[in-house]
């Protein structure tokens, strides 16, 4: 294995620890956290949904950072703050405290997750970056396969409060892993030039019907994807699924991620961005037809957790090629960052509007606008892909 091939496998791992103790820790631990705190689950909840604002808020800017070619270093120290606010959420005894440590941690995240790694990776790899994302997220596809179970030994045995300390140190080591990938990137690819992104870039870029559109695709079916994940088990009840049933078939939606990227990573010469985003939108679509369909046969919740996560899979990986090939590589850092915003809105909002539409019209509302939403990127998709053909 040569150093860039072990830099990408390291900055995997990275991601997955990452993921698993910034994202997935909190749903993971929410039974065990509700009974240390005594708060509700709307209390808790906030907290979250103000670290995803922050984040959103950031994620511009730290892709300038990032053009200035800091970003290994917003890598290394991410996690580590991270971390420190893990530990934090693990002592408070406020509901203020807990809101504001959740606020310094969406700051974090905004410099270590996905959106910074694929940058870098991107600038540094530029045509080889494709194969290099698609790993890393093969990998980090488990990292809610590793959060969900030892969130739940975490829980008997510490409490909540307690597990989130302990993911804390999983986090950390996230730092150290990211460390050592950047030092292999360094030493076997020359690092390139900081090119910071000129003052009117994004004012080029926000004139651009393409930028809306992709951005506008990402926000619809980061809205689709985070409504269904949130209400998954009552949807799958609505439709008729056992208990076990349904817990089987929402499992099987991050196995599914990772068999599609899988694939994209075993065709990589041979199947196109364009080709590749289109197979993942109409993914997502039909997932949406099947869910729906569930009504009539509740078997069918397997087909949809297949979908879903395929699609869902492939358009993590897609979002900075299509970026890249249709924006250029250019300030990267910084557009990819702006584009950033409206998916993590999507995430932050997704609760809320399932919950919404749960009280308006039952899950049917939620089926429909699933349906919906997934059309819409279908279309826009469609529409960018001829723009740059034509």
């Amino acid at each position: 294995m040569n150093g860039q091939s072990a830099a990408v496998w390291l900055l995997a791992l990275g991601q997955t620890l990452t993921y698993a103790g910034v994202m997935y820790a909190f749903p993971a631990l929410l039974p065990d956290l509700i009974a240390d705190t005594g708060w509700g689950v709307a209390d808790l909840a906030f907290g979250p949904t103000l670290g995803y604002l922050a984040m959103a808020a950031l994620i511009a800017p730290s892709g300038r950072v990032l053009d200035r070619g800091y970003g290994p270093v917003m890598m290394v120290a991410g996690p580590i703050l991270a971390a420190l606010c893990l530990v934090g959420l693990g002592m408070v005894q406020g509901l203020w405290q807990w809101n504001v440590l959740w606020i310094i941690l969406g700051v974090a995240q905004a410099g270590c997750v996905y959106e910074t790694c694929f940058a870098i990776l991107t600038r540094r790899l530029g045509q080889d970056a494709r194969g290099a994302i698609t790993r890393v997220t093969l990998i980090a596809g488990f990292a809610s396969t590793l959060a969900f179970p030892l969130g739940h030994w975490l829980g008997i045995d510490y409490g909540g409060q307690g597990g989130l300390i302990a993911f804390a140190g999983i986090v950390a080591l996230a730092s150290i892993l990211n460390f050592a990938a950047f030092r292999l990137l360094r030493h076997g690819h020359p690092v390139p030039e900081a090119h910071p992104a000129p003052k009117n870039l994004l004012s080029g870029v926000f004139a651009k019907p393409v930028f809306w559109a992709i951005m506008a695709i990402f926000t619809v079916l980061g809205l689709n994807h985070a409504m269904l994940l949130t209400y998954i088990l009552v949807l799958f009840d609505h439709q008729g699924a056992t208990v076990q049933m349904a817990t089987i078939a929402a499992a099987c939606i991050g196995p599914s991620q990772v068999l599609a990227r899988l694939i994209m990573l075993r065709g990589d010469a041979r199947i196109s961005n364009g080709t590749a985003t289109l197979w993942a939108l109409g993914a997502i679509m039909m997932a949406a037809v099947l869910l729906f369909w569930a009504g009539i046969a509740p078997q069918l919740i397997f087909a949809f957790a297949l979908f879903q996560g395929a699609g869902a899979g492939l358009l993590s990986i897609l979002r900075p090629l299509l970026i890249s090939d249709h924006l250029g590589r250019g300030g990267f850092g910084a557009i990819s960052g702006a584009v950033s915003v409206g998916p993590i809105l999507a995430a932050a909002a997704a609760p809320a509007v399932g919950a919404g539409l749960l009280a308006w019209g039952g899950a049917a509302m939620i089926f429909a606008t699933a349906l919906a939403l997934a059309m819409i990127g279908l279309v826009l998709g469609i529409w960018v892909l001829q723009k740059a053909r034509a």
